[in-house]
């Protein structure tokens, strides 16, 4: 792992492989290391660059309110490490959302979008856990939310049968900072990107875990269908984290979306 400091915060990345960028941003519930799975099948024909966002691993704290603000300082880390202005970007969860905003609001400055896990908006009765567990790290700190985290990651018989990915997830989680991710937390609560998803020009591929209760294929669908050209694809007996659950059918899915052959019959374009 490297660092680098973008106004005056340090900002943990990875770099692996040569080829086209590639730059590849976790979830709520993860930090970079969620992708090791899947990192050294992609960097055999990209380099690709992980990073940590604000608050994880050893990427410092900065007081970020909005998914939006994520998406600039995600911007500025691309700057500083002199990534492709055609970078080709994966979000998961969180991450997902940041690099929808970061399409929207950035939009010139990458190449192909592509998503997993996602939503254009949470209905009313969703945002609730989120400002939850946002009050009960504030008070308590994340442990307190750990087993409901690991609860809106990964299905019933994924744990049981992983227990050795569930206890590396808790461990990475819970050296989250607490106030970053609590700050995260109320983003996706407030955040609506219904309104802007028109907007989003970059060639674009949505996917979502089959079994992911926390953002819906149903929910995700719409994200696609908002995005002019959007391809949609489930990810069979996934949950929210694909990169865990999944990571051969996920490398598959990006490189074929990359090379530009997403268009197969495996695809649904929206």
């Amino acid at each position: 792992m490297a660092t680098i400091r973008i106004n005056g915060a340090t900002v943990g990345y990875q770099q692996a492989g040569n080829g086209s960028d590639l730059l590849l941003l976790h979830s709520l519930l993860t930090e970079m290391s969620v992708f090791e799975r899947v990192l050294s099948p992609l960097a055999r024909t990209h380099r690709v660059t992980c990073l940590n966002l604000p608050g994880f691993g050893a990427s410092d704290p900065v007081a970020l309110n909005s998914v939006g603000e994520h998406a600039d300082h995600v911007a500025r880390v691309m700057d500083a490490l002199a990534l492709s202005p055609t970078v080709d970007v994966f979000g998961n969860g969180f991450g997902a959302f940041v690099a929808l905003e970061l399409a929207i609001r950035h939009g010139g400055r990458i190449g192909r979008l592509m998503v997993a896990d996602t939503v254009p908006a949470f209905p009313e009765p969703a945002k609730a856990p989120f400002r939850v567990m946002a009050e009960k790290v504030r008070a308590t700190g994340i442990s307190a939310i750990l087993d409901t985290a690991i609860g809106r990651m990964f299905p019933p018989a994924f744990q049981v049968a992983h227990p050795e990915l569930v206890a590396a997830r808790k461990a990475a989680l819970s050296a989250a900072d607490a106030p970053c991710f609590a700050r995260a937390c109320l983003a996706l609560a407030a955040l609506d990107l219904r309104p802007r998803l028109a907007g989003i020009h970059n060639p674009t591929l949505v996917m979502c875990g089959a079994l992911d209760q926390t953002t819906p294929p149903a929910l995700a669908r719409e994200v696609a269908s908002a995005i002019p050209g959007a391809v949609y694809l489930d990810i069979e007996d996934s949950g929210h984290c694909p990169m865990l659950e999944q990571p051969e059918a996920l490398v598959s899915m990006i490189e074929s979306f990359t090379s530009g052959s997403a268009s197969s019959p495996a695809g649904e374009r929206s």
